[in-house]
């Protein structure tokens, strides 16, 4: 039996929970019925890298995959592949904004399925499916880079909840093709470090 959205199937070997989605390497995916051997860092790289961050409401186009890349950078080494892909899962689910995930009822369904989908990228990827610390951290340092770099100030608007010391770097936006590329490279030179 399989559980997305709050509805349970019983289930064949042979039928897939939900609908699927064509990815860009023209393969199917099923969000709801994720598998590891389904997941292509190629599909992952385009989608992020063509997905603006704060829903497109920032000065200029900043993709997810540039975010990751610049996450992944200020980590570790031995996190720096979890930072990489700790929004892999947006890549098939898109991205809720953080008021939708936290305070709509929209928000505990999603959640599920995000994890259960992150947990089998974990899975083809090696990873532990717990996030460690500092990536949540490092996220939140580059969240609030971005804020300072890439958002529009108003003095109405009121301070936002999260709270973390932006890099010193200003950041200037990569076209999408080069976001897609450095994410790839950025894959292949971690992988390649611990032989996934």
């Amino acid at each position: 039996m399989r559980v997305c959205g709050g509805k349970a199937e019983v289930m064949s070997m042979d039928v897939r929970v939900g609908d699927w989605i064509q990815t860009y390497t023209a393969r199917q995916f099923w969000p709801c019925d994720p598998r590891a051997e389904e997941i292509y860092i190629e599909d992952i790289a385009h989608s992020l890298a063509l997905q603006c961050r704060f829903t497109g409401h920032c000065t200029d186009f900043y993709s997810v995959a540039e975010h990751s890349v610049r996450v992944s950078a200020i980590l570790d080494p031995g996190i720096a592949l979890w930072g990489l892909l700790h929004d892999a899962s947006e890549a098939y689910l898109t991205d809720l904004s953080r008021p939708l995930k936290r305070g709509s009822p929209l928000g505990p369904i999603y959640r599920a399925i995000e994890w259960r989908l992150m947990r089998v990228i974990c899975e083809r990827f090696g990873l532990p499916e717990s996030m460690p610390p500092d990536v949540h951290d490092a996220d939140n340092r580059l969240l609030m880079t971005e804020k300072r770099d890439l958002m529009r100030a108003h003095g109405s608007i009121p301070k936002w909840a999260e709270t973390a010391t932006p890099l010193l770097d200003v950041i200037v936006p990569w076209k999408w093709k080069i976001a897609e590329s450095a994410f790839l490279r950025r894959f292949y030179e971690l992988t390649a470090a611990a032989k996934i």
